[in-house]
């Protein structure tokens, strides 16, 4: 009877299932996958790669080529003082005066100003500089007490005639640059100065320069002549 019993009890147990044993870990649910996302990501890795790449071809494309480092004007040539080397980027469109091409270059004059920081091309020159329309470029033989001591090119200056006994002095001490006394006929009011030679050993002796200067071609026959009888004496104009 007992035996009954107790196989009647084990009939009548509950089938629930059997709880894990302490220290066991519970199944993880499966990861839901996103494949829009790794998408995304493979995609921001290839754009970075070619970016890169891109930077680098780039940098390996630059090429050295010549800057302007003072105003050069028109009519004047390049020279060591006045240019420096920077890099860029290779262009086939624009036509750079590359670095090792100085030399050349410094055979060829100025078509027109070219201002300080300005990256030279091969139209900027010519083997011989034409002139602004309407201009006209004249010769002066000045002789000491005639000029500024401090005059050189690209200077804007103001022409006088002045008689055969003026005098005057080449020192710097004023605004002007010095000027000659005794003038008395103003020729040119506006003349910019293209050249300035100071001839060979002998003139630079006596003080005597030759100077080319740019003037309207109305002011041509007034400054000629005077320049002819050696009657010509030139200051600076205040703004220089």
């Amino acid at each position: 009877m007992k035996i009954q019993e107790r196989t009647g009890a084990g009939n009548n147990r509950s089938a629930a299932p059997a709880q894990p044993a302490m220290g066991e870990r519970l199944p993880a649910p499966p990861r839901e996958r996103k494949p829009a996302l790794a998408a995304l990501a493979v995609l921001l890795i290839l754009v970075g790669a070619l970016g890169a790449t891109m930077l680098v071809l780039r940098a390996g494309d630059r090429i050295e080529v010549i800057q302007v480092t003072k105003t050069i004007q028109a009519g004047e040539p390049v020279t060591d003082n006045n240019i420096t080397s920077v890099l860029v980027a290779e262009d086939s469109a624009i036509r750079y005066v590359r670095w090792e091409q100085r030399e050349t270059l410094k055979t060829l004059k100025a078509k027109s100003p070219i201002y300080k920081g300005t990256v030279v091309i091969g139209d900027m020159f010519a083997k011989k500089a034409s002139l602004p329309a309407g201009k006209a470029s004249v010769g002066l033989a000045l002789k000491e007490g005639q000029y500024p001591a401090n005059i050189k090119p690209g200077d804007v200056v103001a022409a006088y005639r002045a008689s055969k006994t003026s005098t005057g002095s080449n020192s710097d001490n004023s605004s002007s640059g010095g000027t000659a006394t005794g003038t008395d006929t103003l020729l040119v009011d506006n003349a910019r100065v293209n050249t300035k030679s100071s001839g060979d050993d002998a003139t630079i002796s006596t003080g005597n320069i030759s100077v080319t200067v740019l003037v309207d071609q109305d002011d041509v026959p007034a400054l000629a002549q005077a320049a002819a009888a050696g009657e010509v004496a030139v200051v600076l104009v205040p703004g220089n």
